[in-house]
């Protein structure tokens, strides 16, 4: 069958997953329409029209493919020719052990590949129902779908969407901190792709200081929810600031602002009890995030209380914290394995919209779902990937993790980012050196588990890969 032959299939959504599925289409020889609807209808979170904008931070995590599940699933996604992920490589700046991007750059590069491929369409508009002469669809509208699309997927389930409440970190102007209080060090000294073991900029807390800064959290005014907003649950993995601080006093200084793995230069003998982390934000390195402090304080209270932090007391903000509320799927009950909605298997999803939670998950669950829609298309058998693989595992999550509590209704499923949790368990046991060094928090038994395991995901990957061009060969 040549490409000529073949009907577009439409995605819904230019953001990290419809971008990613959009590339693995157009790359199986599939032409494409991606839909977005900004500039033409504005999202409580976007800045820009670009395809693939971050609209939260500007890190993918850590790029540790041997002992860290987002690390395995980047080094995945780089072998199943990932549009996100060499786009993040272009445009990475240095961030310790993480792979963190120039935010700009990055929608800029992937905007650019997606335009110049002569198999992707690129329409502005908003998409409220997909027209039954779309046979193949991929929604992948992420947290902020539009109401009116959201009121059709709700329709055609039968059942609300879930939702959680996702917060965006304040991002400070370089010249504007005080380096005479602060440090640069990355945690551990640990050097990571494009780093130098000095990433981060570190502002020291005494105990009396982190107290002060718990109160003020606790005091400080916060914004105040809608009715419609009301019930909404946090996801864990993006707790606000003041939330963490609500659950406990020292919530914080084993959270976001731990101080372990830093040593304050100029006080090498005294450790601080709290640590606040700035990452650089974009390539130029005058813009720096606050790393953690997703906050729902508002931004004249975020000024002020942040500018009690040693080192910021003069911080001048590119951008203040805010919060968005996100809506993602009862997937396990309502997805087939290969992303399908069982109730209308024209429609497939894809990204946070899923159940997912990350940006690097967001855009591999892109990648599948482009993938599965391909070999749909071109009428090749969808062969899903092992579970022993960070796709695999990820995809089990979603669409089976949670199935033997379906019952319990949408509250047993929850936004899940990879983790070697998801996996399943080696079937023979690992050999390590008993007397190894500790690696930060994690002994020489748990590093060598998670090498083991990242070995085997590696070669089930490049088996899968290798059965894919197999059997396209032979179509």
């Amino acid at each position: 069958m040549t490409t000529a032959s073949l009907q577009a299939v439409h995605i819904i959504g230019g953001g990290l997953a419809g971008s990613e599925a959009a590339w693995q289409l157009a790359e199986h020889g599939v032409p494409v329409t991606l839909h977005e609807m900004r500039p033409l209808r504005a999202t409580a979170a976007h800045k820009t029209d670009g395809y693939a904008e971050l609209v939260c931070s500007n890190s993918f995590r850590s790029d540790d493919k041997d002992h860290n599940a987002v690390g395995l699933l980047h080094e995945e996604m780089r072998r199943l020719g990932s549009l996100v992920m060499r786009a993040a490589d272009a445009n990475q700046v240095p961030a310790g052990g993480a792979l963190a991007v120039d935010r700009d750059g990055f929608s800029a590069a992937v905007t650019a590949a997606l335009a110049g491929h002569p198999l992707i369409t690129l329409e502005r508009g908003e998409i409220s129902i997909p027209p039954d002469e779309w046979d193949s669809v991929i929604i992948a509208t992420g947290p902020l779908t539009s109401p009116d699309l959201a009121a059709t997927i709700r329709s055609l389930t039968g059942e609300d969407a879930l939702a959680f409440f996702d917060a965006i970190a304040p991002i400070v102007h370089r010249d504007s901190i005080d380096l005479d209080q602060a440090w640069f060090q990355s945690r551990y000294d640990k050097v990571g792709p494009g780093g130098s073991g000095a990433d981060y900029i570190n502002c020291p807390m005494s105990r009396d200081q982190y107290d002060a800064f718990i109160n003020a959290l606790i005091a400080g005014d916060k914004t105040t929810f809608h009715e419609w907003e009301a019930s909404t649950p946090y996801f864990d993995g993006c707790l606000p600031i003041e939330v963490m601080a609500e659950r406990g006093r020292e919530t914080l200084r084993h959270g976001p602002m731990k101080p372990f793995g830093l040593t304050n230069p100029r006080t090498p003998d005294e450790k601080p009890y709290a640590v606040v982390q700035l990452r650089q934000d974009n390539k130029l390195g005058t813009l720096f995030n606050m790393v953690g402090f997703q906050t729902k304080l508002k931004h004249g209270e975020q000024v002020r209380v942040f500018r009690t932090i040693p080192g910021l007391q003069n911080a001048e903000f590119a951008r203040l914290g805010g919060l968005h509320r996100n809506t993602f799927l009862n997937s396990p009950k309502l997805l087939d394995d290969t992303l399908r909605l069982k109730a209308n298997p024209r429609w497939r999803f894809a990204g946070q919209i899923t159940g997912c939670e990350g940006y690097v998950e967001s855009a591999s669950i892109g990648l599948l779902t482009g993938r599965f829609a391909a070999a749909e298309r071109r009428g090749d058998a969808i062969v899903t990937p092992p579970p022993t693989t960070a796709h695999g595992a990820l995809l089990a999550h979603i669409t089976g993790g949670h199935i033997e509590t379906i019952d319990a209704g949408p509250s047993s499923f929850q936004p899940m980012n990879v983790n070697f949790g998801l996996f399943p368990p080696l079937t023979e046991k690992v050999a390590y050196d008993k007397d190894g060094r500790k690696f930060g928090r994690g002994s020489a038994k748990n590093l060598a588990r998670k090498t083991a395991m990242s070995e085997r995901a590696l070669e089930d990957l490049a088996r899968w890969i290798g059965g894919q061009a197999a059997a396209a060969a032979a179509e």
